[in-house]
């Protein structure tokens, strides 16, 4: 027997239109109820008919994810999470890569797939600022200020400051840097909070190394650290191949040298030693990503948000 929207709103104690708001991503339910409504969809299994909404609403209920590449593990988790957070609220995900044709292409493709809308993740970003579509709703994760679309981005340069503050806390004189490509806005804004906390407390500003975000890349980097006691290194992985090459040239960590990274990937804590890092809260990310793009879809309001970014420390930086 198939579950209606009155079994879901009795269950719910709400009415069936407050139902058929929350099934279709409406942001007009404040969040008690609509967790309320959602468990009542849960328990009872009920599913909403994409076709029959589609026809409603004039809506696919699919949105489109637009990525350069899902190589790094940064980019992997935002689509783990992303689609987990359109799941829950009955949105189909469509997933494009900007290739040789180039960001307008991608947006073709998605155009042709019916999307309601679509978030622009990490290096595709600076693609989209010169000409975003003005016929598709847009979420950029990790953007300058711009009205026409919504931002939602971790707090990479609050991160940055923290994790230098830190090892400036544990005696260093002053902190190298491993950044990430230079065309990366979460790069460039850690980078410049290096910079900024160094120059703040009146330390010498070394020269950066950079790194394209891979481990590989991480562990050239050290070559030219070998004077390095602490290093802010711009992502887990290239933290990691960094603790490689100072193994491998007999510098111990902590106790030659501190690293600390950022994002805080599920393998940190097991790195040798365990990795003090910037944790990027992936799943509040995909979270407040779709949240930010249904209510462009269902209400054209477009949001700016910032997710914090906390320190973890373990035994790379103590």
């Amino acid at each position: 027997m198939r579950v209606s929207m009155a079994d879901v709103a009795a269950a719910a104690g709400v009415s069936a239109q407050t139902v058929s708001r929350v099934a279709n991503g409406s942001p007009r339910v404040d969040p008690t109820t609509r967790a309320r409504v959602e468990k009542a969809m849960g328990d009872l299994g009920y599913r909403m008919h994409r076709a029959a909404r589609a026809l409603r609403t004039g809506q696919t209920s699919t949105i489109g994810l637009v990525v350069s590449t899902l190589a790094s593990v940064g980019n992997s988790r935002m689509l783990q999470a992303i689609s987990e957070a359109a799941a829950a609220r009955d949105y189909a995900l469509a997933v494009v890569t900007v290739g040789e044709r180039g960001i307008r292409e991608a947006f073709a493709r998605l155009r042709s797939q019916g999307v309601d809308g679509a978030v622009v993740l990490n290096e595709a970003t600076e693609l989209v600022r010169d000409a975003p579509p003005a016929d598709l709703h847009l979420v950029v994760v990790d953007s300058p200020p711009d009205e026409r679309f919504s931002i939602v981005q971790t707090d990479h340069a609050g991160g940055a400051r923290v994790a230098v503050e830190h090892l400036l806390g544990l005696g260093h004189d002053t902190v190298h840097h491993v950044a990430g490509p230079a065309r990366s806005f979460a790069a460039a804004e850690r980078e410049r909070a290096w910079r900024a906390t160094l120059a703040d407390a009146g330390r010498r500003v070394p020269d950066l190394v950079r790194g394209d975000w891979t481990s590989a890349s991480g562990h050239a980097a050290v070559s030219a650290l070998t004077d390095a006691t602490a290093v802010f290194v711009a992502n887990d992985q290239m933290a990691l191949g960094a603790l490689r090459a100072f193994a491998d040239a007999g510098r111990r960590v902590p106790e030659d040298v501190a690293v600390v990274g950022f994002d805080d990937i599920v393998d940190a804590a097991e790195y040798r030693p365990p990795l003090t890092t910037v944790r990027q809260d992936f799943d509040v990310l995909g979270a407040r990503t779709v949240e930010a793009l249904v209510a462009a879809i269902e209400g054209g309001v477009h949001v700016a948000e910032t997710v914090p970014a906390p320190l973890v420390v373990r035994d790379s930086a103590r």
